[in-house]
């Protein structure tokens, strides 16, 4: 290939990824989405939250003033996963950092928690263990999230939850300026 036509493709290629750059920031720039309602917004930090709230008419989070209310993340195994206590530390982590990520989509931390509700299935077909170790283990990575001054929190057993393989289901308040 000559010259002229290796600089031509190179300056092409280039166009293609400035075009591509440009269509990645212009649709992250769309999230979160912040939709009004009374006393403050509906936050959809990104397209799977979208979808939750136009088919199952919930909000991923809600603000209200200064109040954050983030909606229920069910943490559960997959298919493919264990249940034994080791997968179940890895769910647990995924689901916290899930927590984690509609936190900072709404400007918040788990330094902004104030309220935790944890509902627990303590006897299930997803994990294998006893009652005493399926809180211990959950206790233990929420420490790694859950930094003194600790938020109140209320932890409440159930037979089970929405979806299959939910082992847990965590919702938070936050105070937020």
């Amino acid at each position: 290939m000559s010259v002229r036509r290796t600089a031509i493709v190179s300056s092409i290629a280039a166009c293609f990824a400035i075009v591509a750059s440009v269509a990645n920031a212009a649709d992250s720039e769309k999230w979160p989405l912040v939709l009004p309602a009374p006393h403050g917004s509906v936050i959809l930090p990104n397209e799977r939250s979208k979808r939750a709230h136009d088919e199952f008419r919930y909000a991923a989070i809600r603000r209200v003033d200064n109040t954050l209310y983030i909606s229920g993340v069910v943490i559960g195994r997959d298919e493919s996963e264990g249940k034994d206590a080791a997968a179940f530390k890895l769910q647990v982590d995924r689901g916290f950092q899930r927590l984690k990520s509609l936190l900072e989509s709404a400007g918040a931390t788990f330094q902004d928690v104030v309220m935790i509700n944890s509902f627990h299935v303590w006897e299930g077909p997803n994990f294998g263990g006893t009652k005493s170790e399926h809180f211990a283990l959950f206790e233990e990575v929420a420490g790694n999230y859950m930094k003194p001054p600790y938020p109140a929190w209320t932890a409440v057993g159930t037979t089970g939850l929405l979806g299959d393989g939910g082992i847990v289901e965590v919702q938070l308040i936050a105070r937020v300026p």
